[in-house]
């Protein structure tokens, strides 16, 4: 660009170029033409700024899409580990809070498993008490009974019967003789002072059974406990 004074005070004025601000690319390639050096380091040099430039954006775009999804997944990870953490501290006040009634619990099992085993030996014992005066009673009121049993022993016992004796209680057989004397004669009776109130024993050549109702009174008692066990 040139400016051309047109009028002046006498003085002799030149045209002033003013030097242009960039210069044209192809003044800049026809100055470098004659260089291939200088042209070279220039393609080098405008190729590596333009790596260093989508360097640094892809570094930037980059930080910023991890930092995005790690503060995603940071938001994620923590609410899962919170949660996982804000459970077990849940569950362990809650164990610590119920080791009381757990405490309070067992002890209650241990007392109600005592107190009905208690209960079953109470009534096993009531039981066998109840059997005895009934049996006691029904001796008393009817005290042959015992030489049914007698005879059915001896029904079952093998050898001969010619020589057998029916050892009873001296009370109960004055009274079998007493109440029963048609009965009591077909029999060898023989007072025993060992023998309690019930007991019978048969006694033959060859065997000996024990009718009295001792032994099967406790017979069933066993088998009674027995089957109270089993169903506690």
């Amino acid at each position: 660009m040139s400016i051309k004074i047109i009028k002046g005070e006498g003085r002799s004025w030149r045209p002033f170029r003013f030097p242009p601000r960039v210069r044209p690319a192809t003044q800049a390639s026809d100055s470098l033409a004659g260089d291939p050096a200088a042209l070279q380091r220039a393609v080098a040099e405008g190729f590596q700024e333009g790596i260093d430039k989508g360097y640094e954006q892809g570094l930037e775009q980059g930080r910023e899409a991890g930092y995005r999804e790690g503060f995603e997944r940071g938001i994620v990870d923590g609410k899962t580990i919170g949660h996982e953490e804000g459970r077990a501290q849940g569950r362990k006040a809650f164990d610590e809070a119920a080791q009381p009634l757990d405490r309070l619990i067992e002890s209650f099992e241990r007392f109600h498993r005592d107190f009905e085993q208690a209960r079953r030996e109470q009534l096993l014992e009531l039981v066998q008490k109840v059997s005895r005066q009934v049996i006691r009673c029904e001796l008393t009121l009817s005290p042959t009974q015992l030489l049914t049993l007698a005879e059915e022993a001896l029904a079952a016992m093998p050898g001969d019967q010619d020589d057998a004796r029916i050892l009873l209680n001296p009370e109960e057989c004055a009274r079998i003789r007493e109440l029963a004397p048609e009965r009591a004669a077909a029999w060898r009776l023989v007072p025993d002072e060992k023998l309690a109130l019930g007991e019978c024993r048969v006694v033959t050549a060859q065997a000996e059974a024990d009718i009295g109702c001792q032994q099967r009174l406790d017979s069933c008692m066993e088998t009674l406990a027995e089957h109270i066990r089993a169903e506690g």
